[in-house]
């Protein structure tokens, strides 16, 4: 559900958006949902990278799924900003801007007169986002930042998969880029905080957003185990370091997973698995206990839910208040009762495929998802609107610069 005629808490804010790939283009999307108009700035002909990160492609267009992921609600204009004209077309557009969210490496932007202290000159009360591998002040900030090349820097593969001496064992990167997304995610909130701070002080900012840091900041209890105990934390699989029974089990027919988060949860599930003999052992009376003495206590669970399939169990936890669940394939995510309750596969019309399925946003207000309403921009679909909206160019002064191959 999206209710069009209530305004979105950031209607009205423009985002000038020079960024791609990841990251920045996930930031982006979400200030859109939120109601920013996004402009996102392209170089003719070729566009984000991600446009052509298929297999698969959107039917009866060129544009991949990757690049649809994370760019529903913005305008693309195209621009060469390595032509001074561009350069100063960008700079009319930052005059208009609030925001401008940019992943170039350090320094990148600089020689096209488009870095910071250049544009905060056009603009003081600009807030410009910059996202980078290592930030703008490091040893490696000449480097240049891949997402699984952070998360293999940044720790969290040293953490992922199974431990070296088991089958498969060895560093595993998450399944999706969650280097970039978190650093997406956060230079959201940065931006938010930077337009709640320039209503008091009437002056813009640069935030600097590296992925490094991001990955560092989200090792959470990971962490904390290390910098308390000084023990380097090791790979447990789909175990929890700090919880025990917390893991995925093998059942009759498949795998689920089971998550006791205290001692009163422990005792109904071994109630449910026959096992009321466990909560009374001393190696297993409480959390402490029992991740000490994991290694006796998995065999015994493990054993007991290849009794029955992953249903059965899955029933009578949550009978009695056991979290527990199946690990779904993405088509059984997307038939769940709860996913689709909560309508989070958003369909938008398209110009060239008739629709377009998108992830609904899940943030809502009021019961009310926000969801930006126009799907991912073709590249350059909106040159000829943004040119004439925002810098009242006319036809024929649009048709010069095309001409140019300025746009």
């Amino acid at each position: 559900m999206n209710d069009t005629s209530i305004p979105k808490p950031l209607a009205g804010v423009k985002v000038l958006d020079l960024s791609r790939v990841l990251a920045g283009p996930w930031c982006g999307q979400l200030l859109a949902d939120m109601g920013a108009d996004v402009i996102k700035v392209e170089r003719p002909g070729s566009g984000d990278d991600t446009r052509h990160w298929g297999p698969p492609w959107l039917p009866g267009t060129r544009e991949s799924a990757y690049y649809l992921s994370a760019n529903r609600g913005k305008r693309s204009v195209t621009v060469d900003m390595a032509k001074p004209e561009g350069q100063q077309l960008i700079k009319q557009l930052v005059a208009q801007s609030d925001v401008l969210l940019e992943n170039f490496k350090v320094d990148g932007l600089a020689k096209y007169g488009l870095d910071y202290l250049s544009l905060k000159t056009e603009n003081p009360r600009l807030i410009y986002c910059s996202i980078t591998g290592f930030g703008q002040q490091s040893p490696y900030s000449h480097r240049a930042g891949y997402d699984f090349m952070i998360q293999a820097m940044g720790g969290i593969m040293s953490l992922t998969g199974q431990s070296d001496d088991t089958p498969g064992g060895g560093p595993m990167k998450t399944g999706v880029a969650t280097a970039d997304i978190f650093t997406g995610l956060y230079a959201a909130n940065a931006i938010l905080a930077a337009l709640f701070q320039r209503e008091r002080s009437n002056s813009g900012t640069h935030i600097d957003m590296a992925l490094m840091d991001v990955q560092v900041g989200v090792l959470a209890n990971q962490a904390l185990n290390y910098l308390t105990s000084h023990q380097v934390p090791q790979r447990l699989g789909n175990a929890h370091p700090n919880i025990v029974p917390y893991q995925a089990f093998a059942t009759a027919d498949g795998h689920m997973i089971l998550a006791v988060g205290n001692d009163d949860q422990f005792q109904r599930c071994c109630t449910v698995l026959e096992l009321s003999a466990l909560p009374h052992d001393p190696r297993f009376v409480s959390n402490g206990a029992r991740v000490a003495n994991r290694e006796h206590l998995i065999p015994t669970l493990q054993a007991a839910f290849l009794r029955h399939d992953t249903a059965h169990w899955l029933a009578a936890l949550e009978a009695v208040g056991v979290p527990s669940g199946p690990i779904n394939t993405l088509d059984r995510v997307f038939d769940d009762p709860h996913v689709k309750a909560r309508q989070l596969k958003q369909t938008l019309p398209h110009p060239q495929a008739g629709q377009v399925n998108l992830v609904s946003n899940p943030i809502r207000f009021n019961d009310i998802a926000l969801n930006a309403d126009i799907p991912p921009p073709g590249l350059g679909q909106h040159t000829h609107q943004i040119l004439e909206e925002m810098l009242q160019l006319d036809a024929q002064q649009i048709a010069i610069l095309k001409q140019q191959g300025i746009i």
